[in-house]
């Protein structure tokens, strides 16, 4: 708590949220591996702080720019302009410390989505709310020039996913290293719309109001076919973590495909899909041998998950609805 608090109070007095004599409640909050993540008791109610951290907290060692923390202020800032409702409110920042502070949001009314795919509800119509706004997102943002200026964190999405993803992947899979390298350089190139880069449900909370977006760390002026890709990597992944809930995975796993693809208005919903879908088998084989692996995998599931990513990395198709169907045959099998 000492720690904490030696960050946390003199933040939050540069930030006028506190007093210099105020000694508020300070709680460390769980599920996060880049930042420190407390909830503060103030005088004015509950505020969340979060600073990012100079080494992630993963079993490798992973650093990353602390400038990611101005990357993720910006797109909240930005998203509230369209989806206020979508975003955290913001209630101050400090850039010495690298701190912000947001509004708390009581995890009784606004649950994680991941906590809800794994103990339930697993609903497809939250799946098509996330794509939806999402899609919004990306609508919005698309073909902005002064947004791309301002959004230029190339150096901290490759930091904090082309490498550690792909860069490593490919460093086991040699076979593989020569699609994972284009993958590295077409999507740093694909410059498209504002992305968030982490479109996990570990970072979307399921309010009252709908899908609420944390932790855009990653954000970056980019290819948005990888958000749609990493949030459909979960959908796949988590058959293999409840196998009862398999039907109603891919059915979310439709869902948001078909939300997110009706609102694509940039570009050819064809050629957005066929991105998505290699990006997709990369990031699967990633989060089985890249710097981040997913927690839940059994020894047998990441054998299982591995040979089907790279059969689709290594002969891509160009709909996501294949992809799909052939990953529920291999579960029935």
């Amino acid at each position: 708590m000492a720690n904490e608090a030696s960050v946390v109070l003199p933040a939050l007095v540069r930030m006028g949220l506190a007093a210099a004599e105020d000694n508020p409640e300070i709680v460390p909050l769980t599920g996060g591996v880049s930042s420190l993540i407390v909830r503060v008791e103030t005088h004015d109610g509950p505020l969340c702080i979060k600073q990012a951290l100079p080494e992630l907290k993963v079993a490798s060692h992973w650093t990353a720019p602390l400038a990611r923390n101005h990357a993720e202020l910006a797109w909240i800032r930005e998203v509230a302009q369209t989806l206020p409702k979508a975003v955290p409110e913001i209630l101050g920042e400090d850039a010495q410390s690298y701190c912000f502070a947001m509004q708390w949001l009581p995890p009784e009314r606004h649950p994680v989505w991941k906590i809800q795919l794994r103990d339930g509800p697993v609903s497809p119509d939250f799946a098509a709310q996330v794509a939806h706004q999402l899609a919004l997102i990306h609508a919005a943002t698309a073909n902005k020039p002064a947004l791309a200026e301002r959004f230029a964190y190339d150096r901290n999405f490759f930091e904090l996913r082309l490498d550690p993803y792909f860069g490593v992947t490919a460093q086991v899979h040699v076979d593989c290293a020569p699609m994972l390298q284009t993958l590295i350089e077409q999507t740093a190139n694909n410059r498209l719309a504002l992305i968030h880069g982490d479109v996990s449900p570990k970072n979307i909370l399921a309010g009252p109001d709908g899908p609420i977006f944390l932790d855009a760390e990653c954000a970056v002026y980019g290819d948005p076919a990888f958000d749609v890709a990493f949030c459909l990597t979960h959908l796949i992944a988590k058959c293999l973590w409840r196998p009862a809930w398999t039907d109603d995975y891919l059915a979310c796993f439709d869902a948001f495909a078909s939300h997110y693809l009706a609102g694509v208005d940039w570009e050819a919903v064809d050629v957005i899909e066929a991105r998505t879908e290699t990006l997709l088998a990369a990031i699967l084989l990633a989060r089985v041998d890249g710097k981040s692996p997913l927690e839940y995998l059994t020894e047998s599931d990441r054998v299982q998950l591995r040979a089907f990513a790279r059969r689709w990395l290594l002969s891509p198709a160009t709909r996501l609805a294949a992809m799909r169907a052939a990953w529920k045959e291999e579960l029935a099998a």
